[in-house]
């Protein structure tokens, strides 16, 4: 006998797939019965919690996503050193980029996962992966193994990333969000000024290994933490029926496009021509499957990983731009920055961690008093036009850096570029489940809006709140995972052009382009037959130029963000009209709990 078919359905905190944008379900026949069907439920998990629970709940989760922060730092600080140990430098930039894939691709998986498996079960299972992922890293033996290891790592990290993001907006009112997102962006931003000079450290004093196994201890902790403190309502369904509702056609096609498309941005001029049919043919086929995702998405899957109808808002699609544009231009300043300080300023990885302290450390301070003012305020416009506009001027002006730059000027066009990226980051985060929920209250004539149906509007939007966050950091890891073979691109371009003009032979430019750093020792000058000027011809016309073209890119691309802001995001009131009522039930929930736990230890004591 065939099994009875899966369904979701509803109570009042639940998700119909037959209320969903993709049709999802099936008809029968209207003389035939209908087979009994298994219920599984979504269960809204909103619980605004009183501010001491949120505090120790929020601890927890800013220790799971400052082991994530520190990774990204310490991994990009010793990518020189790993580069020279594999002579892999024309694609050391695939250690980075692996792990921004694949967190990248299943990024959108964690919102749904979290909807179904419930967030704390969803949580654990990403710092389990991201912790399995590291330990094997560090135990690398080729470039490819550290590739994939490390892609094993992304597909945890990122939804550490998300998980955090998603609870906070759980637990936290609307209008209150603001100064934790601050608070989170502030724990994030600390693990970026600390880990590079951990990552520097352990490059140099111990082994490249430890940059993947020294975060692994405190992962622990936080894991152990988040199932301790980490709020859960129970969850309907077995596993086999919550395993049946999963998109995974959409994760293949997710991730499948994420990988067709930034292969011939890694190949594309350095490994092959650009005009190649191996470039564009994979660049092709990788825009026809993102087409093909969203065909997918919008009218056949039955519970999307990214619903098509959270695109209808001019707010939303202007922040997923944005958020876009804000990952290309940190991430490839993320992991570029050190490189230009070691192989062209000549700085020890330790020292050329440390100097990248300006631009984490303000990134901290304008993230919290950016989080701060909007609690305060609830006004973001102006927050949001500023930070983008920093961030295009200081991209623009560390574009100019070169040998004889001055460390004081250095530092001052770091904190500006710093204070920009602080701004808007999490920022966005706030923005959109504001802007989303907006969505949802003015689809409604105003007439109509009484107290019950901005309510219930209102829970409408709560339902999806975790994919719009989702979808959120999935495009802005995607433009970060864009960024690095595109920037890596512009650079060994550059490097090759430039020693194309010198006369030299093929095999002396491919060893320059694996590892740069050749260029700074007299030594291995000697060991590449070419002499100290033109080694110094290559950083300045080679090196430098094509990190100039890195930043102005990112300079392009905050000023486009800025425009895009001024235009496409509008103003919306910070409340919810159900916020209140949230509240005191989790509040009356918290008594109830409180009360069943004395009866119980009197009972005990009676018995």
């Amino acid at each position: 006998m065939p099994a009875a078919p899966v369904s979701a359905t509803v109570t009042d905190n639940s998700i119909p797939l037959s209320e969903l944008p993709s049709g999802a379900g099936t008809t029968e026949p209207s003389n035939q019965p209908k087979p009994q069907t298994k219920k599984l439920e979504l269960t809204d998990q909103t619980n605004l919690l009183p501010v001491k629970q949120v505090v120790v709940i929020f601890l927890a989760l800013s220790l799971c996503a400052l082991v994530t922060s520190l990774d990204s730092l310490i991994v990009s600080a010793s990518l020189s050193t790993v580069s020279a140990v594999f002579n892999a430098g024309s694609v050391s930039s695939w250690v980075p980029s692996a792990y921004l894939l694949t967190s990248t691709g299943f990024q959108p998986l964690y919102g749904r996962l979290s909807d179904i498996f419930g967030r704390k079960s969803t949580l654990c299972f990403a710092m389990t992966v991201y912790f399995v992922g590291n330990l094997a890293a560090g135990f690398s033996n080729s470039i490819i193994q550290l590739i994939v290891c490390r892609g094993i790592a992304g597909a945890g990290g990122g939804g550490i990333s998300s998980m955090l993001q998603i609870m906070i907006s759980d637990i936290v009112p609307l209008r209150e969000r603001g100064k934790y997102v601050g608070i989170s962006a502030g724990v994030i931003a600390l693990g970026y000024a600390i880990g590079p000079v951990i990552g520097g450290a352990l490059a140099e004093q111990a082994s490249w290994r430890w940059c993947f196994w020294v975060t692994l201890p405190l992962s622990i902790v936080a894991t152990i933490m988040a199932v301790i403190f980490a709020p859960s309502k129970p969850m309907t369904g077995g596993i086999v029926e919550k395993l049946k509702i999963i998109d995974y056609i959409g994760i293949l096609l997710t991730v499948g496009g994420c990988t067709l498309i930034m292969l011939p941005l890694i190949w594309g001029g350095v490994t092959y021509p650009w005009n190649s049919v191996v470039v564009l043919g994979p660049l092709c086929c990788g825009m026809f499957v993102v087409v093909l995702f969203c065909l997918w998405e919008w009218k056949v899957a039955k519970l999307p990983i990214v619903p098509m109808h959270i695109f209808k808002h001019i707010t939303v699609v202007g922040v997923y731009i944005c958020m876009f544009s804000n990952g290309f231009v940190f991430f490839s300043a993320l992991y570029y920055l050190p490189l230009y300080f070691q192989v062209v300023l000549q700085y020890s990885p330790t020292y050329s961690g440390t100097f990248l302290l300006p631009i984490v450390l303000s990134q901290v301070a304008s993230s919290l008093l950016a989080g701060l003012s909007i609690s305060h305020t609830g006004k973001y416009r102006t927050v949001v036009y500023s930070g983008f506009a920093l961030s295009a001027i200081g991209s623009g002006c560390i574009s100019i850096f070169n040998a004889s730059t001055s460390k004081a000027v250095m530092v001052v066009l770091m904190l500006i570029t710093g204070a920009g990226n602080g701004m808007v980051r999490l920022l966005f985060l706030f923005l959109l489940q504001q802007a989303y929920s907006s969505q949802k209250l003015d689809c409604f004539p105003r007439q109509t809006m009484q107290t019950t149906t901005v309510a219930a509007q209102a829970s409408v939007a709560r339902k999806d709140m975790s994919v719009v966050t989702a979808v959120r950091n999935f495009l802005r890891m995607l433009g970060g995972a864009i960024s690095l073979p595109v920037a890596s691109s512009l650079l060994n371009n550059a490097i090759r052009t430039s020693m194309i003009n010198l006369e030299l032979p093929a095999s002396t430019i491919t060893t320059v382009i694996d590892n740069p750093s050749l260029l700074t020792n007299s030594s291995s000058i000697s060991t590449l037959d070419i002499s100290v000027y033109q080694a110094a011809n290559i950083l300045s016309k080679g090196y430098t130029k094509g990190f100039r073209d890195v930043f102005l890119l990112n300079a392009a691309m905050s000023a486009t963000a800025t425009l895009v802001s001024a235009v496409m995001i509008k103003h919306k009131e910070l409340l919810r009209g159900d916020e209140d009522q949230l509240r005191k039930e989790a509040a009356e929930a918290l008594r109830k709990a409180k009360r069943k736990g004395v009866e119980k230890e009197l009972g005990e004591v009676v018995e």
